[in-house]
């Protein structure tokens, strides 16, 4: 069976991502691997220090995490807070084909936007 290996985040602050993406996964049930990686079953994240200037452009919009419950949605809107980081929307409650979820859309310190939403119920 084949999947996604990794994903690759390249950061302006390679600390500063690390302390904000900690709180976050370990809010969300992944675990920490090595120094500057995560992982949640066999889906693993790692983060790698550049010089890089982020332009919008054209390639995937965003990362969604899942979480299972809405009380976890509560504890990263104050992490969000917390680090003062750009609340796109959410936390909301949407509909998609008869399914109700909740989400949070949000743009980490570097711009990417990470989506974290509870599984979709009828």
């Amino acid at each position: 069976m084949s999947g996604i290996k990794h994903i690759e985040f390249w950061v302006s602050d390679l600390d500063k991502s690390l302390l904000f993406y900690k709180t976050l996964f370990n809010i969300i049930g992944w675990e920490q691997y090595e120094t500057n990686g995560f992982r949640c079953g066999m889906t693993k994240i790692y983060f790698l220090e550049k010089e890089v200037l982020f332009n919008e452009n054209i390639g995937p919009r965003h990362i969604c995490f899942e979480a299972d419950s809405i009380e976890i949605l509560t504890r990263i809107l104050e992490l969000l807070k917390l680090n003062n980081l750009q609340i796109i929307r959410g936390p909301i409650e949407y509909t998609h084909k008869g399914n109700t979820a909740h989400t949070i859309d949000f743009k980490d310190r570097d711009g990417y936007i990470i989506e974290v939403a509870t599984r979709s119920h009828k």
